[in-house]
């Protein structure tokens, strides 16, 4: 069935029922459940919603705000209006240092990487800091979407010095495969983890709305020399990810 079908107002539409934001949010909603409006689709523009509903442009908007709000649809500047893609969630534990790519195929899950950034650079301060570098120094930096099954579900920021990574191209999958080739792959991290509500050029990315819960996760990583090979920068869909650390009772 057509978006345009399944919102002829004549089928759901009942006067005197409720107002008719709130009814047109009902039938998006069941819309959803049903399938008519799978994960990831557009949504007609709002001006061809309220043509084919006969309802005002403010009625309109008003149900799709309520949706956006409600995390059913996302809506994008420029692109328009989409059904929200549901995504499973993905458990990693903090005692193991791991590449995305790895945990992916440790799940049996395909991942699949979408460059952003990639290249050679001028160090930005929190670069030269984490990697001791001047502001004479380059830095390799890539800056990658990562998908899982082709969900999207982390931008990825990774900085490592130039004579680490001498050419960031060379990087076609997964970094530590490339790090371990060349024998500097890390050994160990630092890991720090934080709350954030998503931008809205992140969200973007990561097919969320505007203001969605995210994680903020800063990795410094060493190798058995503890020598810092590489600065991490990564957000992560907040529906995503569950970090799981097990504790222990500290021997007094």
């Amino acid at each position: 069935m057509r978006v345009a079908e399944f919102l002829e107002p004549k089928d759901w539409f009942r006067a005197g029922a409720g107002p008719r934001y709130v009814q047109l949010r009902q039938r998006l909603t069941d819309g959803v459940a049903q399938g008519v409006l799978p994960p990831g689709s557009p949504l007609p523009p709002e001006r061809e919603i309220a043509s084919i509903t006969d309802f005002s442009r403010v009625t309109v908007r008003k149900a799709m705000q309520a949706l956006a709000e409600e995390g059913t649809i996302v809506q994008r500047q420029g692109s328009g209006s989409f059904i929200a893609s549901k995504t499973e969630q993905i458990e990693q534990r903090l005692t193991r240092l791991t590449s995305f790519s790895e945990d992916m195929e440790r799940r049996g899950k395909s991942s699949t990487t979408r460059w952003l950034e990639r290249g050679l650079y001028m160090p930005s301060p929190e670069e030269m800091k984490a990697l001791g570098l001047s502001s004479e120094d380059s830095v390799a930096r890539i800056v990658r979407l990562r998908l899982a099954d082709e969900a999207p579900i982390a931008i990825e920021r990774a900085s490592l010095p130039v004579d680490i990574l001498p050419n960031p191209l060379i990087v076609e999958r997964s970094l530590y495969e490339v790090l371990e080739e060349t024998g500097v792959r890390p050994v160990r991290a630092l890991q720090k983890i934080s709350a954030v509500n998503l931008s809205e050029a992140n969200a973007a990315l990561l097919a969320v709305a505007p203001g969605d819960a995210g994680l903020s996760i800063e990795r410094t990583s060493y190798t058995d020399c503890d020598r810092i090979v590489e600065f991490t920068q990564s957000i992560y869909r907040g529906d995503a990810y569950n970090f799981v650390a097990e504790l222990r009772l500290a021997k007094e």
